[in-house]
C-alpha cells in the first residue's frame, strides 16, 4: 500500500457517500403536509441533517418535539421515507469507484451513520459491496457525534486508532472525529458549504474524490 500512515478508512453515508437529501426532503415534507404544517424548503432541510432523523424532523416542525403533532409528523416520515428511501437517493460522483478502489489498494472500510442501522446496512449491500462493516443507529448504541460507532467499527475491523482516518461531509462528523482520536477529511459536496466546515474546524475541504483517493493513497 502507499500510504503506510492509514489502513483503515471509516465513511459517514449521507452527504459523504450517498446523495439522500431529495427523498429526506420529499418525505419530511409529505409528512409536514399530511398534519397541516407548513413545507420546508430545500436549503432548510439540508440545514438540519445530520445527526439522525429524529433531530431533522424536531427541526422541522414548529416549535420542536412540543408541537402536539409532532410524533404524528415523525410516524409519518418515517412510514414515507421506508417506502420512498431510494427514489432519488443515489452515490455522489466517483463515490463507488473511490470506495472499489480504496478496497482494492487493500484499506479495512467502514460505513458508520445515524441512519437507522437496516437502511444503512440495505444501501451498504446496494452501492458500496466492498465495504466491510456498516453501522448505523441501533437502540443500544450512543449516536454520532458520540465515538461508540465508531469505535464499534474499528473494533469489528480488527483495526486500530491510530492508522484510521473518519472521512464526513458535515460538523456532526468533525466532531465525531475529534471524540474518537481520528484524523478527519472533510468533503465538499456534501450537505454543508466549506465555509460551514471551515467554521467547524476543517482543516481542509476535498471537493472530488480524486483528492481524497490523493490524500489517501499518496501520504507516507
Amino acid at each position: 500500500m502507499g500510504n503506510m500512515k492509514y489502513d483503515t478508512i471509516i465513511f459517514d453515508l449521507d452527504g459523504t457517500l450517498l446523495n439522500t437529501l431529495d427523498d429526506l426532503c420529499d418525505s419530511t415534507n409529505y409528512a409536514l403536509k399530511s398534519n397541516n404544517l407548513p413545507e420546508r424548503t430545500y436549503e432548510e432541510i439540508r440545514t438540519f441533517v445530520g445527526n439522525g432523523i429524529l433531530r431533522m424532523i424536531t427541526l422541522a416542525v414548529p416549535n420542536g418535539a412540543d408541537n402536539p403533532k409532532f410524533e404524528k409528523v415523525f410516524e409519518d416520515f418515517k412510514a414515507h421515507y421506508s417506502k420512498n428511501c431510494e427514489n432519488k437517493t443515489k452515490p455522489y460522483e466517483g463515490t463507488e469507484a473511490l470506495v472499489h478502489a480504496l478496497s482494492e489498494k487493500g484499506f479495512k472500510l467502514a460505513i458508520v451513520s445515524n441512519k437507522i442501522d437496516s437502511a444503512v446496512k440495505q444501501l451498504r449491500d446496494k452501492y458500496f459491496a466492498d465495504v466491510d462493516v456498516a453501522i448505523g443507529e441501533t437502540s443500544g448504541m450512543a449516536k454520532k457525534p458520540a465515538p461508540d460507532m465508531v469505535i464499534h467499527a474499528i473494533d469489528l475491523l480488527g483495526a486500530s486508532k491510530v492508522n484510521t482516518v473518519y472521512i464526513g461531509d458535515s460538523e456532526v462528523d468533525i466532531e465525531t472525529a475529534r471524540n474518537s482520536s481520528l484524523d478527519c477529511i472533510s468533503v465538499g459536496w456534501g450537505f454543508r458549504t466549506e465555509a460551514e466546515l471551515k467554521a467547524s474546524g476543517a482543516r481542509k475541504v476535498h471537493f472530488t474524490c480524486d483528492e481524497v483517493y490523493n490524500e489517501l493513497v499518496s501520504i507516507g
